[in-house]
């Protein structure tokens, strides 16, 4: 690696698509200029001790990016990396190694960004377990305790082929699939189609659907369970209402955007409309509980809260109906 203050980059030719230059160069911190604020509180999350852990165990993994606006001056701008550069000065590490970029494009970096899947970083630690590094320096690594390597080294364990495909690029915690093992393999592909549809591949969706299963679709019969187990009636039911609850979510998914829009308009006529004081006066001594629905959706910021203060309002109102 070369340590730099100042570059002379040879002009690319016109057919190039590299956007960086081929040599990674140690740069010190202190000619870095930041491109954004590091949030506040940042420090004491677990991705940024997830970070200094892994650095202080297997070093810094990938470099920084940083362009030189002026070649004249031996400062850098920082376009992406800040996380890591603020962990490498709390660790007293003087110098970063760093891919010197060609354009100012420090949107693409984090944006188009494809993150590790769950089943990715599954394969990755067991196939450095199989070459021989120990599960102790991984936890150490991942900040992490012994517990949560064994459970992601066992994450498929149990766990049939279709689901695996269909969970191939996504996220979660290896919790899922522990409860997913409580299940067959239909029922387990049925399961996880219902998570992936509804984009919530969750622990509490899971156990929800543990719980909806029939027990002749279970793995699992405990003595207790199986003695007091619901009527079939009532699984059928609760399967049913599941299924109209995923309908339903479904379809405010799709008419959000529209909803939206109507939002924004009706609160922008409402509110010139009362900013009449004549007009306001009038509907306040014809129809008051109009107004008040009104003057709801005027003060109203997002969708949740609007649905919010309604379900409120109708509380207050339903004695005064009843």
């Amino acid at each position: 690696m070369n340590t730099i203050t100042q570059l002379n980059l040879p002009t690319a030719p016109l057919n190039t698509l590299l956007g960086f230059d081929l040599e990674t160069y140690q740069v010190p911190l202190e000619q870095l200029l930041p491109s954004k604020k590091v949030q506040d509180g940042i420090i004491s999350t677990h991705k940024y001790k997830q970070l200094v852990s892994s650095i202080v165990e297997i070093g810094l993994i990938e470099p920084l990016s940083i362009i030189q606006p002026d070649p004249a001056k031996p400062e850098f701008l920082l376009l992406d990396g800040h996380l890591r550069a603020l962990a490498l000065k709390n660790l007293n590490i003087s110098v970063a190694p760093c891919l010197v970029a060609k354009d100012d494009e420090s949107y693409s970096y984090n944006h188009l960004l494809n993150r590790l899947s769950t089943i990715q970083e599954h394969v990755m630690i067991r196939r450095a377990i199989e070459r021989g590094v120990p599960k102790e320096r991984l936890a150490r690594a991942f900040n992490v305790n012994l517990g949560a390597i064994n459970r992601r080294v066992n994450l498929l364990k149990g766990i049939a082929p279709e689901v695996v495909a269909l969970l191939q690029d996504k996220q979660f915690t290896p919790d899922v699939t522990r409860v997913l093992r409580h299940m067959k393999p239909a029922r387990q592909v049925e399961a996880v189609e219902l998570m992936v549809a509804s984009n919530t591949i969750s622990v509490a969706h899971a156990n929800a659907l543990l719980k909806a299963t029939p027990p002749e679709q279970r793995t699992d019969t405990p003595r207790a369970a199986t003695a007091k187990a619901p009527p079939l009636e009532q699984i059928v039911k609760l399967e049913k209402e599941m299924n109209q609850v995923h309908t339903q979510y479904k379809d405010a998914e799709n008419h959000y955007g529209s909803d939206l829009l109507n939002l924004v308009l009706a609160k922008g006529y409402l509110a010139k409309l009362l900013a009449n004081e004549a007009v306001k006066a009038f509907v306040d001594q014809q129809a008051p509980e109009i107004l008040g629905h009104f003057e709801l959706v005027v003060n109203t910021v997002s969708m949740e809260e609007a649905v919010e203060q309604q379900q409120s309002v109708d509380v207050v109102l339903e004695p005064k109906a009843a």
